[in-house]
């Protein structure tokens, strides 16, 4: 049989799309005994998954649109991601200035309710609504790692130091921060361990029934080597392309529509010099985070605007830019520009069409739709967001598990990803026993390392005695065996791979030095394939 025309052996699931929701439901999957494929047309985390604000978040400013039920379970997940990979997840601390002067054009549920019972509050948030929010969200998810809130004399406190001298009050809760593209990554590689088989550059050209199978048609974007994969049921996941693959590659008819919304953020240079976040309140009714980013930067975001067509690139226009920074600068005392910017990134989130008036009003939910009309089963994916991804994947799994005998039931909770097998308060332990056993290490180095791969960070430096033996510098402590391990463990295959998603050493790379990993990186895979 030509490889045009190759099939593969029949699996349960075949899951479209190499995102957070996709790797989750791989996982989950696998771990329940199902042989699952999974089929990414980039990398892993190349769009939604890798844009995101990088934060495990209950989602503060959902309670004025009365989803509770999604908040608590979000600050129920959060500890529970928390416990999983504290290598790659942590407490931070959020400042929410306040000054009773600040208005807000809101359509809120919440405004709305205000301005017709009080009337006089009509454009306000006024300070008792804030302490009542963060109550709420103390007390929802039965929190037990991450301190609760407090209130903060801005005149005296070092959050308050880089503000505008107007705000002297501020309220300060928690919330968790995560590298979203390695969450992705690790979910594949546990997916795989237990069985997956997980294929990136690979398209799904077409879907259609074959009674009570998928086939599948897929093509290599690499070699263009076409494949059909057989299973028994299949995951739309595709993310921003979850609407265009049901009306385009997967023969289904459907009412389901999807909602793309784009966010943009901005990396200035480091703004204030303490650890802490602020969540900023905007006239507009928005809100944005300013938040520490890779140790000598300050990450400010996001925007919400529509975006019509998941084809066109996600680029975080100069409009938006202009946005975020004098949306930072009526808080900042010195004016940020767009002079500060170092980098930009913008990400579309596939939100469930509700109907909703405006972009920023759309349901962050996720909405699970089994189609099981004219044979095998297929399951469509909207919505969702990174910090409930592993319960949005327990909740794919329910409406797999009348179609298969699964071996077991809910199992990720608490079961750690790779690297992260070690205590939650773990992670200065692991950088002070990492720079013990290897002195070439320098702090910042040692801290990189185990922030990336946790327990696993010894496996990449082995017995190296000098920075040497670790093969070639590419710059910035990325080293030949940290970028071999990306490849033959991470499916890394370019440099934008391993500079912008399974690190972010692009802020820290020259053109030239990029351009160098790309062509050593390209050479080892033709003298592998070769």
């Amino acid at each position: 049989m030509s490889s045009s025309q190759a099939s593969e052996p029949v699996s349960d699931l075949f899951v479209i799309g190499g995102g957070i929701n996709g790797c989750g439901i791989a996982r989950d999957a696998a771990g329940r005994g199902l042989s699952v494929v999974l089929a990414e047309m980039d990398d892993l985390a190349q769009a939604t998954s890798s844009s995101s604000t990088k934060l495990f978040h209950g989602g503060l400013r959902y309670l004025e649109y009365f989803e509770f039920r999604l908040v608590r379970e979000a600050l129920i997940e959060r500890e529970t991601l928390l416990r999983a990979m504290p290598h790659i997840s942590w407490p931070m601390r959020f400042v929410l200035p306040y000054h009773p002067s600040m208005r807000f054009e809101s359509d809120t549920p919440t405004s709305k309710l205000l301005g017709t019972v009080m009337p006089w509050m009509r454009g306000r948030r006024p300070a008792w609504l804030i302490r009542l929010g963060l109550f709420m969200y103390d007390h929802l998810g039965g929190r037990k790692i991450l301190p609760g809130t407090s209130t903060l004399d801005l005149q005296r406190d070092p959050a308050g130091a880089p503000l505008d001298p107007k705000f002297e009050t501020a309220y300060e809760y928690s919330d968790c921060w995560v590298e979203d593209s390695r969450l992705v990554v690790l979910n594949a590689r546990d997916a795989e361990a237990r069985g997956a088989r997980i294929m990136t550059r690979t398209r799904v050209l077409h879907a259609a029934r074959e009674g009570d199978l998928w086939a599948v048609k897929v093509e290599d974007r690499e070699t263009g080597a076409r494949r059909t994969h057989r299973a028994r049921m299949l995951v739309n996941a595709g993310g921003p392309w979850v609407g265009k693959l049901l009306k385009g590659a997967i023969d289904v008819e459907t009412r389901e529509g999807v909602r793309l919304v784009r966010g943009s953020h901005i990396v200035t240079e480091r703004l204030y010099d303490h650890d802490k976040c602020y969540f900023f309140q905007g006239t507009d009714g928005r809100i944005i985070f300013a938040i520490p980013y890779e140790t000598d930067f300050t990450l400010i975001g996001t925007t919400d605007a529509d975006h019509p067509d998941p084809s066109e690139p996600a680029v975080c226009t100069p409009e938006e830019q202009e946005y975020l920074c004098r949306f930072a600068s009526r808080y900042f005392e010195r004016e940020v520009t767009r002079d500060d910017i170092v980098w930009t990134y913008s990400g579309v989130r596939p939100l469930y069409d509700d109907g909703a008036s405006s972009a920023t009003a759309a349901t962050r939910d996720y909405t699970l739709k089994v189609n099981a009309t004219g044979g095998a089963p297929v399951l469509n994916v909207f919505g969702g967001k990174i910090t409930t991804y592993r319960r949005l994947a327990e909740s794919a799994m329910e409406k797999i598990a009348p179609f298969f005998e699964t071996k077991k039931g809910h199992w990720t909770a608490g079961v750690a990803l790779p690297g992260g097998d070690f205590p939650v308060d773990g992670v200065e332990a692991l950088i002070a026993g990492l720079e013990a056993d290897y002195p070439f290490l320098d702090r910042r180095w040692a801290r990189r390392l185990v922030r990336a791969y946790g327990t696993e960070a010894r496996l990449i430096l082995g017995d190296a005695k000098r920075p040497e033996d670790l093969g070639r510098d590419f710059g910035a402590t990325l080293t030949e065996a940290e970028v071999a391990w990306l490849v033959e463990k991470e499916y890394a295959r370019s440099a934008d791979d391993v500079l912008w998603r399974r690190s972010k050493l692009g802020l820290r790379l020259t053109g030239d030095q990029a351009a160098a990993l790309e062509d050593w990186m390209q050479g080892e895979r033709a003298a592998r394939h070769g």
